[in-house]
């Protein structure tokens, strides 16, 4: 009974997921919460200026 519980949780949350993508496709974030620094390839954490103090 648990695994048929633990498997419906799964097969939902992979439903939410495909029909999430269909609403929103191609949503990208913000110029300022870009994942890499523009100039030295560094990740950024947060919103503040990248470390190098070049981006």
């Amino acid at each position: 009974m648990l695994i048929k519980a633990a498997i419906l949780f799964v097969l939902v949350m992979v439903g939410l997921a495909f029909f999430g993508r269909l609403r929103l496709p191609g949503r990208k974030a913000p110029p300022l919460l870009r994942k890499n620094c523009p100039r030295c390839g560094r990740p950024r954490i947060g919103a503040g200026p990248c470390p190098c103090g070049k981006g």
